[in-house]
């Protein structure tokens, strides 16, 4: 069963990189928090996208 979240998944942001698998979604790797939270910032307006907090060290950006 296919659920698409490839397809809704626009960016993830991340400032560990061994949390993220490299694939189809962009990724951005910030050097610490604050450019984390400004680079998803950013991209969210770019995309008409929602931040999504993975409470990990990254960011996903999502459309709903």
């Amino acid at each position: 069963m296919d659920v698409g979240f490839k397809e809704n998944i626009l960016a993830i942001i991340t400032i560990d990189k061994n949390k993220v698998s490299s694939g189809t979604v962009p990724t951005f790797y910030a050097k610490d928090e604050e450019e984390r939270e400004r680079i998803a910032l950013l991209l969210s307006k770019i995309t008409m996208g929602m931040v999504h907090d993975l409470e990990n060290g990254s960011y996903v950006i999502v459309r709903h």
